[in-house]
């Protein structure tokens, strides 16, 4: 992991923006075809040269071969599982800000600006649906695709013209326990049981992407975000449920070198209110479990911006380091540098300066819906972390 030594290293935590002409070759390109893997390549190589041009110390593919979704392409990497139609509707991952704000979501579909922004609709899923089933016992098929990712990553790094400024690789993969929420059980006999054969399933990609010698970016939203999916829960009730799959993502981690692990939690991304949301507070303790170096969140957005205090009573442990998100997919407003730059300082004041890294809320290019403000949202972060660490290290 980069520590910011001698200034804020920039980084990110997801997806990154996919040019119109790119989702049309996907969307007409067969699974897995020399025609698809060309166009992934490509746009590989581009996005790892725009992040080296605008100055990301830190970067990744910009996801491209997870077209699918940042937990949904796993469901293609895992054997013992079955697609088929499913008259149980999905819960949503703002269920408990649904139930407080009914006429909102009444009438959210048809805001196009909502649905331009979340990238799907705001309404529960319809029954009957497709879903995937737990047919059998989980195993790895994914090998030769995750190592793909890493020799593609590779390439592009070995071909683009970082300045001076090596890049840092990174690579994402989903949790445990948010995949969990994509799977129906029909095999083992209980959940504690399948979530502890997905985290083996899944330590097998993280070996993969840990052996290449990149950072390991595990994404489990879904670990403040199943607040939201169980509304019936209590608080001490759902710190428990928090805690089992955090258990299962250590169980995944086992034998991952600590230093190339990063995780990634946030509060989901639709827009909404998200006032129901879980407070950093209640569940920081179980966050600080997971065998990770780094941990990112979201700090940018109007809801959790605030929370940035959460860490002036919870001390972040020593070697730790902190990714706060510093720019956001909540609005399509460009934050100024200066912003940027004082909640930098901010973090900095209270964990060290030489243990916070600038990142995002979440992905952007799969959240903000135009490749040029995302790209001038980096800009501006890039800005920000420069004015930050000018003040900084000349104290």
């Amino acid at each position: 992991m980069q520590r910011s030594t001698d200034r804020i290293r920039v980084s990110h935590a997801g997806t990154l923006p996919r040019e119109a002409e790119f989702r049309d070759r996907v969307a007409s390109s067969a699974r897995g075809s020399d025609e698809l893997e060309r166009y992934v390549s490509e746009a590989v190589t581009a996005v790892v040269a725009k992040q080296a041009e605008v100055g990301i110390d830190i970067g990744n593919d910009g996801e491209f071969a997870k077209h699918e979704g940042f937990h949904r392409y796993a469901v293609s990497r895992i054997g013992g599982l079955e697609r088929r139609a499913s008259e149980v509707p999905q819960r949503p991952i703002d269920l408990r800000d649904r139930q407080r704000f009914p006429g909102y979501f009444s009438v959210a579909p048809a805001n196009p600006t909502w649905r331009l922004w979340s990238g799907h609709a705001a309404t529960a899923a319809p029954a009957p649906r497709e879903a995937t089933y737990v047919v059998g016992p989980l195993n790895y098929v994914g090998k030769e695709a995750a190592q793909r990712d890493v020799e593609r990553l590779k390439e592009a790094l070995a071909g683009t013209d970082t300045a001076g400024n090596e890049m840092v690789p990174y690579l994402a993969a989903v949790a445990p326990g948010t995949l969990e929420h994509l799977l129906m059980n029909e095999y083992y006999p209980d959940e504690e049981s399948m979530l502890s054969a997905i985290a083996d399933v899944l330590h097998e990609e993280y070996k993969v992407i840990a052996d290449a010698g990149f950072i390991l970016q595990i994404d489990d939203p879904d670990l403040p975000d199943g607040w939201q999916v169980n509304p019936e829960m209590t608080l001490d009730e759902y710190r428990r449920y928090a805690e089992v799959r955090v258990e299962a993502l250590n169980q995944a981690l086992e034998g991952i070198p600590e230093e190339q692990v990063r995780l990634h939690v946030c509060w989901g991304s639709p827009l909404g209110p998200h006032q129901s949301d879980i407070a950093l507070a209640d569940i920081v303790d179980i966050v600080l479990k997971v065998h990770a170096q780094c941990y990112s969140v979201e700090a940018a957005n109007p809801v959790h911006e605030h929370e940035w205090m959460v860490w002036e009573d919870t001390k972040l442990p020593a070697g730790k380091l902190l990714m706060p998100g510093v720019i956001g997919h909540s609005s399509l407003h460009i934050e100024h540098p200066e912003l940027v730059a004082q909640r930098l300082m901010r973090f900095a004041e209270v964990v060290g300066r030489e243990n916070v890294i600038a990142g995002t809320d979440c992905g952007l290019g799969s959240r903000v819906p135009h490749a040029e403000i995302a790209w001038a949202k980096f800009a501006s972060l890039v800005e920000g972390a420069r004015l930050a660490s000018e003040r900084l290290w000349r104290q």
